[in-house]
């Protein structure tokens, strides 16, 4: 496996993101080890809030939501997928699969950091992966918020939007990550802030995990993936611990999707579920205030 790491001063003077890096080495899976970046902020004795980005974002999605969880009392993880962010990044499309980015994130929150009593949040491949940690390891979890995701299993399709956006994944020359951000929010993003989202990918050599994501998503029953999301989705329609959605009205590829977890997880049953009007895909960017006190709300409605 050929690994690029971002060089460090890609990350200096990003507008509102002045928090600490922390790093773990974890098994790459082919015998190396990958270096995984993260934010860990608040209280180290306090609950976890684990805040999970998807594609092709990274931890910086969450500069709004930290400051309000942490003057909450929470302990914020925030981690960065593999291929993204100031993690380390495989070069190579086929070092990249679902079933490697959940091997990745669990030896992080499970192995190195050995998280209990977490809330999760999770959108986008946040939730594709979050939600499979979720289903392995349920007494690790006291509840589970989802925004603009999903568990796709491949028996369904999913959408003409999802279809167009996985297409120009693949033919686009020079994958355009700051502004497939800022084409996700419903607010025009500042110059700065769309070169922040862009500061993890010097040039197209270090796009190899943001590229093949949207090819990973199971689209059929065929997919490497398809049985163990059935499997998840076996353990959620079980899973009677508090969950809450928080899908925005603005978002083509997710909208709706929060139906299938009202219908089949017992701990979804009675909660507070809300529509976050005015959001986009990236709903952090554009609602991350109202996120965030909608999570210290529900963390504080849900705590025996």
């Amino acid at each position: 496996m050929d690994i690029v790491r971002t060089p460090d001063e890609r990350f200096t003077h990003l507008p509102g993101y002045g928090f600490a890096p922390h790093y773990a080495e974890i098994p790459s899976g082919t015998g190396q080890t990958l270096r995984l970046h993260y934010l860990d902020e608040g209280p180290l004795d306090a609950d976890p809030v684990l805040l999970m980005h998807g594609e092709p974002s990274w931890s910086y999605l969450y500069r709004h939501m930290i400051g309000p969880l942490v003057a909450a009392g929470h302990r914020v993880i925030a981690p960065d997928l593999v291929g993204f962010g100031r993690s380390d990044k495989p070069a190579a499309t086929g070092d990249y699969t679902y079933a490697r980015h959940i091997e990745w994130m669990s030896a992080l929150v499970f192995d190195m950091l050995d998280l209990q009593n977490i809330t999760f949040f999770g959108q986008d491949w946040g939730g594709l992966i979050g939600l499979r940690l979720v289903t392995a390891r349920p007494q690790r979890f006291d509840r589970v918020i989802v925004a603009n995701t999903g568990l796709p299993t491949g028996e369904f399709p999913l959408g003409e939007a999802f279809t167009a956006w996985q297409k120009f994944s693949q033919e686009v020359p020079n994958l355009p990550v700051g502004a497939i951000i800022n084409g996700g929010c419903t607010t025009d993003l500042p110059a700065e802030v769309i070169a922040a989202y862009d500061a993890p990918f010097p040039d197209d050599s270090f796009k190899a995990g943001a590229r093949v994501f949207p090819t990973l998503v199971p689209t059929s029953t065929d997919d490497p993936e398809s049985a163990a999301n059935i499997h998840a989705w076996s353990v959620l329609s079980t899973f009677d611990k508090p969950l809450l959605t928080c899908f925005s009205d603005q978002d083509p590829i997710t909208r709706g999707g929060e139906q299938l977890f009202l219908d089949n997880v017992p701990g979804a049953h009675g909660q507070p579920h809300t529509t976050i009007t005015g959001g986009g895909h990236f709903l952090q960017e554009d609602r991350g205030a109202e996120l965030a006190e909608l999570i210290n709300g529900f963390i504080t409605a849900t705590t025996p």
